[in-house]
C-alpha cells in the first residue's frame, strides 16, 4: 500500500506488545504507528526498541509500518534509528519539527543505519507551521502531519476542544495547502474524547473537506469511521462518472463546458471526477 492511500494512522505504543499485536492481527489501520516518542516513558524506550524490531521483523501485509522515534537532537533519536533496522519498515515519523535541518539529520542518520524510509514530518508548533512549506518541499519528505494537541499548547488554547476543532481551521488548512503545494500527503492529528461519537464524526468529516488524505488515533474503534469518511460513497462515485460521461459528450459536440443538475461543469471539476474514479479503482485492486 502507498502512503498515499492510507486513511487511518493509529499510534501505538511501543512498549506494550499486546497494543502491538492486536493493531497488527485485529485493529487493522491502514497504517501503523509505532511510538517511541509521547506515548512510551523514559524508562520504557529500550524495551519500546526491541518490541519495535521484533514487530518490524513480522511478515505483515495489508498494514503499512512507521516509527514516530524522537525528536532530532534529543538523547534517545539516534538509539531509535539504531534499534528499527528493519525490511518492514515503511517511513519514519520526526515529533515536533521546525526547520529542514532536522530532516537532513534524520536522512543522514538513516543512510548511515542502511535505511531508505520515508520521513513524516509532525507540525507541532506555531513556527513549525510557518515554515510548513519548506519542510513539505524537501524531497526527503512523504508527508506532513499535525499535531493538535502540542500546537494547541504552544498557542495556549484551552483544554477542551471546540465544536469540529473551529480553533485549529487556520492550522489544520495551512498544513494541508502547505503539503498540496510540493505534491505531499498530510495526516490530521488524533481527536481525542473517545467518547464524544458526534464530535468525532463531526471532526474526521471537517478534516477529509479540508483536503487532508487520511487522520491519525489512537484507539482502534475509530479507524472505521475514519476509513469510512476518507473513502468516497457510492453516492460521490456515480455522480463522478456523471461528471466524466456529461463532459465526454459535450466535447464530443464541441462544447468546453456542460451544466449537470444545474450546475457548470468545467475542467477543473472533471479533473477531480476523473481521480475520485481512478483513486477508487487502484484501491479496489489492491
Amino acid at each position: 500500500m502507498s502512503s498515499w492511500r492510507a486513511r487511518s494512522w493509529m499510534f501505538v505504543p511501543g512498549n506494550r506488545q499486546r497494543f502491538i499485536d492486536k493493531a497488527f492481527e485485529e485493529s487493522r489501520p491502514d497504517a501503523v504507528l509505532l511510538d517511541i516518542e509521547d506515548g512510551v516513558p523514559p524508562a520504557q524506550k529500550a524495551a519500546a526498541r526491541a518490541q519495535i524490531a521484533e514487530a518490524l521483523a513480522r511478515r505483515v501485509s495489508g498494514v503499512l509500518r512507521y516509527v514516530r522515534v524522537n525528536r532530532v537532537g534529543s538523547d534517545w533519536w539516534k538509539l531509535d534509528i539504531a534499534a528499527v533496522r528493519a525490511p518492514g519498515l515503511d517511513g519514519v515519523c520526526i515529533p515536533k519539527v521546525e526547520s529542514v535541518d532536522e530532516i537532513d539529520a534524520m536522512a543522514s542518520e538513516l543512510d548511515r543505519a542502511g535505511l531508505s524510509a520515508s520521513i513524516l514530518c509532525a507540525v507541532e508548533s506555531a513556527l513549525g507551521l510557518v515554515r510548513a512549506p519548506q519542510l513539505a518541499a524537501n524531497p526527503l519528505v512523504s508527508g506532513l502531519m499535525f499535531g493538535a494537541e502540542d500546537f494547541a499548547l504552544d498557542l495556549g488554547l484551552g483544554t477542551l476542544r471546540e465544536a469540529e476543532a473551529r480553533e485549529l481551521v487556520y492550522a489544520r488548512s495551512a498544513l494541508v495547502v502547505a503539503a498540496a503545494s510540493a505534491g505531499k500527503m498530510s495526516v490530521d492529528g488524533v481527536f481525542p474524547d473517545l467518547e464524544d461519537g458526534e464530535g468525532f464524526e463531526a471532526d474526521v468529516l471537517q478534516a477529509r473537506r479540508l483536503g487532508f488524505t487520511g487522520k491519525a488515533t489512537f484507539h482502534p474503534k475509530q479507524i472505521s469511521g475514519i476509513n469510512a469518511v476518507f473513502s468516497p460513497s457510492p453516492a460521490e462515485l456515480e455522480y463522478a462518472r456523471r461528471v466524466v460521461d456529461a463532459f465526454e459528450a459535450a466535447q464530443a459536440r464541441g462544447d468546453g463546458a456542460v451544466a449537470l443538475g444545474g450546475q457548470l461543469v468545467d475542467l477543473p471539476i472533471v479533473v477531480r471526477a476523473q481521480r475520485l474514479l481512478a483513486s477508487a479503482e487502484t484501491a479496489s485492486s489492491t
